[in-house]
C-alpha cells in the first residue's frame, strides 16, 4: 500500500485523525509558505500566513468538499490570508535583497543575481490579483479552473488576470532580453 493521497488524508482529518493534518502540513507547508512569501513580501508575514492557513483548515474542515484537490484549496485559503495581511499592512515596500534571494525558487531561475532581483521586483510590482494569478499559474502549476476556484472567480477571469500580469512582466523585463 502506497502513501495516502491528500484527499484521503483530508477525509481522515475530517474524521478526527490529527496525524492526517500533520502529514498534509509536511506535504504542503513549503508551497504555501513560498506562495505567501511572494505575495506579502516579508518572511514574518509569510510565516503568519502559513500558520493562519492551517488554522483555517482546522476551523473550516467541514467546508472542504470531499474529493476536491487539497493543494488548490490550501492555496485559496492562503490567498485569502495574504489579502488580509496586505490589507492590515497597507504598504508596498520592496523585498530586501536577502529576502528576495531566500524566496523558494519555482522552476528555472536566472543565475544572474541582478536579473533575479529585477524579476522579483517586477512580480512584486504587479497588482495583487495579477500577482496571485501569475504565481499560482507559473510557479504552482495550477490550471485556470483551479486558480478561479482558489480566488473565488471564474476560470476566464483568472486567465485574464494572468494574461495581464504576463503582459506587464514582459514590458517590465524587456530590458533583460536585450543582448
Amino acid at each position: 500500500m502506497g502513501q495516502p493521497t491528500d484527499e484521503e488524508l483530508m477525509h481522515r482529518f475530517m474524521g478526527g485523525d490529527g496525524s492526517a493534518l500533520d502529514l498534509l502540513y509536511q506535504r504542503h507547508a513549503s508551497v504555501v509558505y513560498g506562495f505567501a512569501a511572494r505575495m506579502v513580501k516579508e518572511r514574518a508575514l509569510a510565516e503568519d500566513v502559513l500558520q493562519q492557513t492551517f488554522l483555517s483548515v482546522i476551523r473550516s474542515k467541514d467546508r472542504y468538499t470531499p474529493g476536491q484537490p487539497v493543494g488548490p484549496w490550501l492555496l485559496a485559503i492562503a490567498a485569502n490570508a495574504c489579502r488580509d495581511q496586505l490589507r492590515r499592512k497597507r504598504t508596498r515596500g520592496e523585498v530586501s535583497t536577502d529576502e528576495a534571494e531566500a524566496l523558494p525558487a519555482g522552476g528555472d531561475s536566472p543565475s544572474d543575481p541582478g536579473a533575479r532581483r529585477q524579476i522579483v521586483a517586477a512580480i512584486e510590482a504587479l497588482p495583487a490579483p495579477q500577482r496571485e494569478a501569475v504565481l499560482l499559474h507559473k510557479l504552482h502549476g495550477l490550471s485556470f479552473d483551479q486558480i478561479g476556484a482558489a480566488l473565488g472567480t471564474t476560470a476566464l477571469a483568472a486567465r485574464l488576470r494572468a494574461h495581464r500580469g504576463y503582459e506587464r512582466l514582459r514590458a517590465a523585463l524587456a530590458s533583460l532580453e536585450a543582448p
